[in-house]
Protein backbone atom coordinates (compact mmCIF):
# COMPACT_ATOMS: atom_id res chain seq x y z
CA UNK A 1 0.00 0.00 0.00
CA UNK A 2 1.39 3.34 -0.76
CA UNK A 3 0.09 6.85 0.24
CA UNK A 4 -0.76 9.80 -2.00
CA UNK A 5 -0.88 12.70 -1.97
CA UNK A 6 -4.45 14.41 -3.81
CA UNK A 7 -1.88 16.46 -6.28
CA UNK A 8 -0.45 13.65 -7.38
CA UNK A 9 -3.36 11.29 -8.18
CA UNK A 10 -2.51 10.25 -11.94
CA UNK A 11 -6.29 8.75 -12.46
CA UNK A 12 -9.21 9.98 -14.53
CA UNK A 13 -11.97 10.66 -12.13
CA UNK A 14 -14.72 10.79 -15.10
CA UNK A 15 -13.68 7.32 -14.96
CA UNK A 16 -13.19 6.34 -11.58
CA UNK A 17 -16.98 7.59 -11.09
CA UNK A 18 -18.49 6.66 -14.23
CA UNK A 19 -17.19 4.16 -15.69
CA UNK A 20 -15.65 1.96 -12.39
CA UNK A 21 -17.99 3.26 -9.87
CA UNK A 22 -17.58 3.88 -6.11
CA UNK A 23 -18.23 1.63 -2.91
CA UNK A 24 -19.02 4.44 -0.60
CA UNK A 25 -18.50 3.16 2.89
CA UNK A 26 -19.40 4.57 6.25
CA UNK A 27 -19.31 3.71 10.14
CA UNK A 28 -16.31 1.43 12.58
CA UNK A 29 -15.42 -2.25 12.70
CA UNK A 30 -18.95 -4.18 13.57
CA UNK A 31 -21.27 -1.19 12.55
CA UNK A 32 -21.21 0.14 9.11
CA UNK A 33 -22.63 -0.67 4.76
CA UNK A 34 -21.42 0.49 1.72
CA UNK A 35 -23.33 1.64 -1.11
CA UNK A 36 -22.38 1.47 -5.17
CA UNK A 37 -22.43 4.89 -6.27
CA UNK A 38 -21.28 7.25 -9.46
CA UNK A 39 -22.56 10.66 -8.78
CA UNK A 40 -20.02 12.31 -6.92
CA UNK A 41 -16.65 14.29 -7.91
CA UNK A 42 -13.51 15.60 -6.51
CA UNK A 43 -11.87 19.47 -6.35
CA UNK A 44 -10.62 21.88 -4.16
CA UNK A 45 -13.12 23.83 -1.67
CA UNK A 46 -12.28 25.72 1.15
CA UNK A 47 -8.23 25.28 0.17
CA UNK A 48 -8.66 22.07 0.89
CA UNK A 49 -8.39 18.69 -1.36
CA UNK A 50 -12.53 17.32 -0.98
CA UNK A 51 -14.71 14.96 -2.51
CA UNK A 52 -18.20 14.77 -2.56
CA UNK A 53 -20.90 12.25 -2.42
CA UNK A 54 -24.83 12.67 -3.43
CA UNK A 55 -26.99 9.74 -1.15
CA UNK A 56 -30.85 9.33 -1.36
CA UNK A 57 -32.22 9.24 2.35
CA UNK A 58 -33.71 6.09 1.62
CA UNK A 59 -30.35 4.29 1.28
CA UNK A 60 -29.61 2.33 4.04
CA UNK A 61 -26.18 3.99 4.22
CA UNK A 62 -27.37 7.67 4.24
CA UNK A 63 -28.41 6.59 8.43
CA UNK A 64 -23.97 5.88 8.90
CA UNK A 65 -23.25 9.14 6.79
CA UNK A 66 -25.73 11.00 9.50
CA UNK A 67 -24.38 9.30 12.47
CA UNK A 68 -20.64 8.72 11.81
CA UNK A 69 -17.82 11.98 10.97
CA UNK A 70 -15.79 9.82 7.98
CA UNK A 71 -16.70 8.16 4.71
CA UNK A 72 -14.06 6.27 2.34
CA UNK A 73 -14.11 5.69 -1.33
CA UNK A 74 -12.83 2.25 -2.61
CA UNK A 75 -12.78 1.55 -6.03
CA UNK A 76 -11.83 -1.72 -7.81
CA UNK A 77 -10.42 -3.27 -10.50
CA UNK A 78 -12.55 -4.25 -13.35
CA UNK A 79 -13.25 -7.94 -12.47
CA UNK A 80 -15.36 -6.39 -9.33
CA UNK A 81 -18.39 -5.12 -11.67
CA UNK A 82 -20.69 -7.64 -10.45
CA UNK A 83 -19.87 -7.26 -6.64
CA UNK A 84 -21.12 -3.39 -7.70
CA UNK A 85 -23.79 -3.85 -9.16
CA UNK A 86 -25.17 -6.28 -5.79
CA UNK A 87 -24.28 -3.74 -3.67
CA UNK A 88 -26.10 -0.92 -5.54
CA UNK A 89 -28.74 -2.74 -5.64
CA UNK A 90 -29.62 -4.46 -2.62
CA UNK A 91 -30.30 -2.84 0.73
CA UNK A 92 -27.54 -3.92 4.05
CA UNK A 93 -31.33 -3.36 5.95
CA UNK A 94 -32.13 -6.73 4.17
CA UNK A 95 -29.36 -8.42 3.00
CA UNK A 96 -26.01 -9.71 4.10
CA UNK A 97 -23.88 -7.68 2.53
CA UNK A 98 -20.16 -8.72 3.81
CA UNK A 99 -21.54 -12.51 3.34
CA UNK A 100 -22.49 -12.15 0.05
CA UNK A 101 -20.59 -10.04 -1.77
CA UNK A 102 -16.77 -11.79 -0.15
CA UNK A 103 -15.10 -8.24 0.15
CA UNK A 104 -12.74 -8.36 3.45
CA UNK A 105 -13.27 -5.19 5.15
CA UNK A 106 -10.02 -3.94 6.72
CA UNK A 107 -10.34 -1.10 9.43
CA UNK A 108 -7.98 1.90 9.05
CA UNK A 109 -5.28 3.60 11.64
CA UNK A 110 -8.22 6.42 11.94
CA UNK A 111 -10.92 3.33 12.47
CA UNK A 112 -12.68 3.85 9.27
CA UNK A 113 -13.44 0.89 7.07
CA UNK A 114 -12.37 0.01 3.83
CA UNK A 115 -11.60 -3.17 1.32
CA UNK A 116 -9.18 -4.98 0.73
CA UNK A 117 -9.90 -5.71 -2.39
CA UNK A 118 -10.29 -2.12 -3.31
CA UNK A 119 -7.35 -0.87 -5.76
CA UNK A 120 -7.65 3.12 -4.64
CA UNK A 121 -8.98 4.22 -1.34
CA UNK A 122 -10.04 7.71 -0.28
CA UNK A 123 -10.58 8.23 3.69
CA UNK A 124 -12.44 11.23 3.73
CA UNK A 125 -13.66 13.51 7.12
CA UNK A 126 -17.41 15.06 6.85
CA UNK A 127 -17.19 18.93 6.38
CA UNK A 128 -20.30 19.83 5.06
CA UNK A 129 -23.88 18.32 3.83
CA UNK A 130 -26.67 19.94 1.91
CA UNK A 131 -30.18 18.73 0.47
CA UNK A 132 -30.40 19.01 -2.88
CA UNK A 133 -33.68 21.32 -3.75
CA UNK A 134 -35.68 20.72 -6.34
CA UNK A 135 -37.00 23.70 -7.23
CA UNK A 136 -33.43 24.94 -7.74
CA UNK A 137 -32.87 22.63 -10.85
CA UNK A 138 -32.49 24.88 -13.88
CA UNK A 139 -32.76 22.42 -15.86
CA UNK A 140 -36.11 20.81 -15.98
CA UNK A 141 -35.17 17.11 -17.18
CA UNK A 142 -32.96 16.44 -13.71
CA UNK A 143 -36.52 16.31 -11.91
CA UNK A 144 -36.74 12.89 -14.25
CA UNK A 145 -34.30 11.38 -11.95
CA UNK A 146 -36.89 11.66 -9.01
CA UNK A 147 -40.01 10.17 -9.72
CA UNK A 148 -40.42 8.89 -5.72
CA UNK A 149 -39.10 12.28 -4.54
CA UNK A 150 -36.13 11.07 -2.60
CA UNK A 151 -33.40 13.73 -3.44
CA UNK A 152 -30.26 13.15 -2.55
CA UNK A 153 -27.93 15.01 0.26
CA UNK A 154 -24.88 15.72 -1.06
CA UNK A 155 -21.72 15.00 1.54
CA UNK A 156 -18.71 17.16 1.56
CA UNK A 157 -15.55 15.32 2.68
CA UNK A 158 -11.79 16.51 3.08
CA UNK A 159 -9.57 13.82 1.85
CA UNK A 160 -7.69 13.03 4.47
CA UNK A 161 -5.38 9.60 2.94
CA UNK A 162 -5.73 8.19 -0.65
CA UNK A 163 -4.30 4.52 0.02
CA UNK A 164 -3.18 3.12 -3.70
CA UNK A 165 -3.20 -0.63 -3.02
CA UNK A 166 -0.30 -2.98 -4.18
Amino acid sequence: MTLINPYDLNESVFRLLDKDWMLVCSGKPGHFNMMTASWGGFGILWNMPVAFIFVRPTRYTYQFLEQYGFFTLNFFGPGYKEILDFCGTKSGRNVDKMGRSGLVPLESETGNIYFKEARLVFECKKLYYQNLIPGQFLDPKIESNYPRKDYHRMYIGKIEIIRLME
